[in-house]
């Protein structure tokens, strides 16, 4: 039962992960908007520009890591078929 609980907080697909980077970068957003009114001038800019960078740093780790399980299960699937045929 844990187990397919889990598995809802896993990101399978493409999809899923740009989602996943989708609200990260909203509330990344938010986040630098709320800088750039409490530090006006390039202290808030720079905060933003934190956060935002962030978010890209974030979601290429994100995807990177999606290609990654995919190779390797494509990987590991491949003896198999060979030993089968």
């Amino acid at each position: 039962m844990l187990r397919k609980i889990s598995r809802l907080f896993m990101i399978k697909t493409r999809v899923e992960a740009y989602l996943v980077i989708y609200a990260l970068a909203l509330g990344a957003t938010a986040r630098g908007s709320a800088y750039l009114e409490k530090f006006p001038g390039f202290g808030g800019d720079l905060l933003f520009l934190a956060c935002t960078g962030a978010v890209f740093i974030g979601g290429a780790k994100i995807l990177d890591a999606l290609r990654y399980e995919r190779e390797r299960d494509e990987a590991e699937a491949k003896p198999t078929a060979e030993a089968e045929g």
